[in-house]
């Protein structure tokens, strides 16, 4: 009995050491000065021109800084340089859907038909003006489309192709039950952004993306951030690096697209990234929704698209297609993220739900994106994001 009283505060000081909570094992942000070290490290052996990096501790923005030049110039890329976000995007508008959630005008898993006034099929695309409506009477024979959601649209389970305009017939066609499975779809995006601007006035959608982003934007203090180009205001713009290291021009959206027409900054984009991972301007079931595990993930890789899926023995059984972001489970805990990249673009933004903590990192030079995974475990130490996944051979490789 008497060596029981005295092991029992060893016991109790032990069971407590084993379940110390997630977050607090997580490793110490490094300082700027060893962050800017390491990303020097990684533009020298990556040959790339620029890069913009922002970190985010326990919800709030504790490091900016750009290296390197924005253009063939030589000008100086810097925190204020409008950069291309890409895919980035999709985040900011799931985001965006969520408050329209919230708002009661729209529900996740409620058919997209039921915010519209006529069959989907009926749409478009207009003869006078053929980019108001998308190519949705394509999908007059196919009654699959009566069960696409706004879930779907959001996890990229519609069953469509990335974009209509890459298949060999340049027809959109559903090639899955929707919601059956996950398959990259900047495709599906478009069809819920026209579900908001084209749905049902009398409750409450026929709304302009481009504003209601915007009004996200201002109460973030993000003033250079946009879903279009804004000519001739943006003087500080980043011009960006191809594969083989070539120049190549600002890519200059003129029209809101939900899949990936958004200008901003490393400064803007971080303030957007702590307000998301620590829930500001959503419910708590909204932001839940946004990252919860309901779409597992069975490829080896993200593209090409349509992949079968792997042996389960090489499946991360973790993976999950979350509402604008994928989900995973790593040592540090629950997290997400999402890429977005184009032929001199390679952007990351990466977050760990319990500590708060994310890695933001923009680049206008796509052969960056071989230095992010090393990037990304330098700043926040061991995550499990799946780069290999991602990017395939190359993840963490230079």
């Amino acid at each position: 009995m008497r060596m029981w009283n005295v092991l029992r505060p060893l016991t109790v000081l032990a069971f407590a050491a084993l379940c110390v909570p997630v977050a607090a094992l997580a490793q110490t942000i490094p300082n700027g000065a060893a962050i800017d070290g390491e990303v020097g490290k990684i533009m020298t052996r990556t040959k790339a021109n620029g890069m913009a990096v922002a970190v985010i501790d326990h919800g709030k923005v504790t490091y900016v800084h750009a290296y390197g030049i924005r253009d063939s110039k030589g000008d100086p890329l810097t925190t204020d340089t409008v950069m291309y976000g890409a895919s980035l995007t999709k985040t900011v508008f799931a985001y965006t859907v969520l408050q329209l959630v919230d708002q009661g005008k729209l529900k996740l898993d409620e058919p997209i038909q039921n915010d519209l006034d006529n069959p989907l099929p009926t749409y478009g695309p207009d003869p006078v003006f053929p980019d108001k409506y998308g190519p949705y009477k394509d999908l007059a024979d196919d009654p699959r489309w009566k069960t696409i959601t706004p879930r779907m649209c959001l996890n990229h389970s519609t069953g469509f192709s990335n974009f209509w305009f890459i298949e060999p017939d340049q027809k959109l066609r559903i090639h899955f039950q929707p919601g059956t499975r996950f398959s990259y779809s900047g495709e599906g995006f478009i069809l819920l952004q026209f579900v908001v601007e084209h749905g049902r006035k009398a409750q409450g959608l026929g709304l302009d993306v481009g504003d209601l982003t915007k009004a996200n934007f201002d109460r973030l203090g993000m003033t250079r951030t946009s879903l279009t180009w804004r000519n001739g205001q943006d003087p500080n713009v980043a011009d960006g690096w191809n594969d083989q290291g070539q120049p190549q021009p600002h890519d200059k959206r003129s029209k809101v697209r939900a899949a990936g027409s958004m200008n901003t900054t490393i400064t803007d984009l971080s303030a957007f990234t702590a307000g998301l991972v620590s829930g500001d301007g959503l419910s708590e079931a909204s932001r839940a929704e946004m990252t919860k595990p309901v779409l597992h993930i069975p490829t080896a890789s993200l593209f090409p698209l349509f992949l079968p899926d792997a042996p389960v023995s090489q499946q991360r059984k973790d993976l999950y297609s979350g509402l604008g972001v994928i989900v995973f489970e790593g040592p540090q805990g629950p997290g997400f993220y999402k890429g977005g990249h184009d032929g001199q673009t390679a952007n990351t933004m990466v977050c760990l739900e319990k500590s708060q903590r994310c890695a933001l990192i923009l680049a206008n030079d796509v052969r960056s994106e071989a230095g992010f995974a090393e990037l990304v475990r330098f700043i926040l130490g061991d995550n499990g994001v799946p780069f290999d996944w991602e990017y395939g051979d190359h993840a963490g490789k230079s």
